[in-house]
């Protein structure tokens, strides 16, 4: 998941013509308003539909202690109350009059807003979509009905056993900033959560120069740029760069590995975790493109990985992945150990680890079917225009559009020597964090106090 470069720009016809964007496909046009907002047409004519999505540079990355969950609160108040709709049932009133499915996402470094409606009702749509970013209410009592919603969510998660697993993992994985990657947020804070805290996200945050706005669908790009700066050129820029004004803190490396066992009673097998921190957009473009790569290899039941552990009896499941960020991205391995064999898995990972950068762990052919399926998976994604311009903004927030618009032709280019300095360079041999959950009997049966124990 994927870049970050900065764009050029040119004045034209009251436009900013986004020039660097050298990459888009023949249906993707791109503007900038003056007032720093970004604009995004895809044209598809396909069907008779159209989708607006708009995104903001915000998430957990953005979060302190004090807000964590907040821009996931904020999301689900975007559909409410706003200067032309007083309530949320006029909202939703509204919504079936316009025939909008409508939903929205956090991310840890992008929440994004979308409705997809006909686009016969896509002039109304632009305005409604306008008047929800710019001019939310935050109306006291539909906070206080939202809070325990969002929260419930929370609840939900907590219910699954390995919630707890990755609750102490990520704890460990990024310290004192852990909050920074945690979308779902803390009890409290979403429980207390107050309209004043609402504001704050949005006079930090909620900025044109700050945001992108696409439409996609049966729509012609110079149409939608024209009603786009009638409906959204009024809208007043900040005035400064939020991530200057409040600067998203580094994640400090891991310098030793970190070892824990969480305990929960509910488990019936023991489930382990593993991670290292990986690549980011910012600083190693290229080892990003490896790791999607490397990451899909070991996913397939061909690979030495899988053979060597599911196959082999010693584990049950085996998942491994790399999440694509612009601030330091996770490398994950999860594990459902055989219980029988649990300390005979714990060793093969690792003989397994030791193995990845070498020459033969993989085949020409294995290397070559990662690539061909990764690119046909994007080809697939882009069948349903309203969906996948959900991708687009992920990358835009993750990285940049030319990311996105040039990833196939990178995933084309990785080699086996791509892969092996990825392997090096973020996983062998470097400081991990890894963890086990199990309950008490089967920590009592085996006899252990320590996650390094089970080596011994």
């Amino acid at each position: 998941m994927k870049r970050f470069i900065p764009l050029l720009l040119m004045i034209v016809s009251g436009f900013s013509q986004l020039k660097a964007q050298k990459h888009l496909p023949s249906n993707f046009f791109m503007t900038q308003l003056e007032n720093g907002l970004q604009v995004l047409v895809i044209e598809d004519n396909s069907v008779p539909l159209a989708t607006i999505e708009i995104a903001v540079h915000n998430g957990s990355y953005t979060e302190d202690s004090a807000f964590n969950g907040l821009s996931h609160l904020y999301e689900h108040m975007f559909f409410k109350a706003n200067k032309d709709i007083p309530s949320q049932e006029a909202y939703l009133k509204r919504v079936q009059e316009l025939g909008i499915s409508f939903n929205g996402t956090t991310s840890d470094e992008r929440v994004n807003y979308f409705f997809t409606l006909p686009v016969g009702n896509l002039d109304e749509g632009l305005k409604f979509m306008n008047s929800a970013i710019r001019y939310p209410l935050f109306l006291e009592q539909e906070m206080k009905n939202e809070n325990p919603v969002v929260d419930g969510e929370f609840q939900r998660a907590e219910s699954n056993p390995a919630f707890l697993l990755f609750q102490d993992y990520n704890k460990k994985m990024w310290g004192d900033l852990y909050v920074r990657k945690n979308p779902i947020g803390i009890h409290d804070v979403i429980l207390t959560a107050t309209p004043e805290k609402m504001r704050t996200i949005q006079s930090k945050y909620y900025w044109p120069n700050n945001s992108i706005l696409v439409i996609a669908g049966d729509v012609k790009h110079d149409e939608i740029f024209t009603k786009v700066k009638n409906l959204y050129g009024d809208w007043k820029a900040s005035g400064f760069d939020p991530f200057e004004k409040w600067p998203i803190p580094e994640f400090e490396p891991i310098k030793q590995n970190k070892t824990f066992i969480t305990i929960n009673e509910n488990s019936r097998v023991p489930f382990v975790l593993q991670g290292w921190h990986g690549p980011d957009t910012r600083n190693d473009v290229k080892a990003t493109y490896a790791a999607d790569v490397f990451s899909f290899i070991l996913s397939q039941s061909s690979s030495n990985f899988q053979q060597e552990l599911v196959d082999s009896g010693l584990a049950y499941q085996v998942q491994f992945g790399y999440q694509t960020c612009k601030y330091t991205g996770p490398i994950q391995l999860f594990f459902v150990p055989n219980p029988q064999r649990l300390k005979d898995c714990l060793k093969k990972v690792e003989e397994q680890i030791n193995l990845w950068d070498k020459d033969d762990y993989f085949t020409d052919e294995q290397l070559q079917t990662a690539i061909n399926q990764l690119v046909i998976s994007e080809v697939y994604d882009k069948e349903k225009t309203s969906n996948y311009i959900h991708t687009v903004t992920y990358w835009w927030g993750s990285a940049t559009i030319d990311y996105y618009t040039t990833y196939v032709d990178n995933l084309k280019k990785v080699t086996r020597q791509d892969i092996q300095n990825y392997v090096r360079t973020y996983i062998k041999g470097k400081p991990k964090v890894a963890g086990i959950l199990m309950s008490t009997q089967m920590q009592k049966t085996l006899g252990i106090t320590s996650y390094d124990q089970l080596f011994q």
